[in-house]
């Protein structure tokens, strides 16, 4: 089909889907983020324009159909467990093989913004000693592994074109500081040094590194990642879940955005909320 026999297709298509969800232009529109009037346009019989790729996955999104039927591209209008299957994937327990998809994932939305929330302190401002102590024990990953991951993406920050983004609740820094919880056995010399560490990474490394803390009393978040528009990965044990929808990779970066609203510590205030307790343990040390 040329381009226009496939703008006719688009809009039969769109039409049939529609009527058969039950949704209107209004809230069609609503859930996948355009304009009333560019949806009906689309609809228009004297259109033979296709929007965005973005868009026309997240309309499949909504629709609960897939790409290659709205396009004319199959007669099977695959529905359900069909899409989820094609939107999500479940990546393998092996952190070996997960390591080189998160750098291959890297390299791919080098110059969009990447933003994490990680499990416990930031992974790249991880000292050599916080990474051997906190995966010790650790069954799916060797310390090896996870320095050179934290090596990795340490490389990445330094890159002139990164735009990383984290956050997390400033009370896991406070139980760093005092030796709670995972820290428990982790000395005052290697906390300290951890603290001192962070400190000065994050000053030297912003902006290109961001890091904004919330408070975990009024906002929570799983661990997750998202590589700009490309894909989103939420991290769930031993494996992940990779989302590679406009509708899902929007979703979530949403929710970014509201836990950067919800920082009570911001990027430039993150050193000296360090330094504070860092001098707090060694008084105390």
């Amino acid at each position: 089909m040329d381009r226009r026999d496939t703008a006719r297709m688009f809009r039969a298509r769109l039409a049939e889907a529609m009527e058969r969800t039950g949704l209107n232009r209004s809230r069609l529109a609503e859930r996948v983020g355009i304009d009333r009037s560019t949806l009906s346009q689309l609809l228009s019989s004297d259109e033979d324009r296709l929007p965005r790729a973005d868009t026309v996955a997240a309309i499949a999104m909504t629709l609960k159909v897939s790409l290659d039927w709205l396009l004319g591209l199959s007669q099977q209008a695959k529905l359900g467990a069909d899409i989820l299957h094609e939107s999500v994937q479940v990546m393998p327990t092996s952190f070996e093989t997960a390591d080189e998809e998160f750098s291959r994932w890297r390299t791919e939305a080098a110059g969009y913004r990447l933003r994490y929330v990680d499990v416990t302190l930031p992974y790249v401002v991880k000292t050599d000693a916080a990474v051997r102590y906190e995966y010790r024990d650790f069954v799916a990953r060797t310390i090896e592994q996870a320095l050179t991951a934290r090596d990795d993406r340490l490389e990445y920050v330094r890159l002139p074109e990164t735009d990383m983004e984290i956050c997390g609740a400033y009370q896991d820094i406070e139980v760093l500081a005092r030796g709670e919880g995972l820290w428990r056995d982790f000395s005052a010399k290697d906390r300290i040094e951890q603290l001192d560490h962070m400190a000065e990474l994050v000053e030297e490394l912003y902006p290109s590194l961001r890091v904004f803390l919330f408070d975990a009393r009024t906002h929570y978040s799983t661990p997750y990642t998202v590589f700009g528009p490309l894909r989103a990965v939420v991290y769930v044990g031993q494996m992940y879940f990779v989302f590679n929808t406009t509708e899902h990779i929007r979703v979530l970066t949403s929710h970014f955005d509201s836990l950067i609203r919800a920082a009570v510590i911001q990027p430039t205030e993150v050193p000296a909320f360090l330094r504070d307790h860092r001098k707090e343990l060694a008084a105390a040390w």
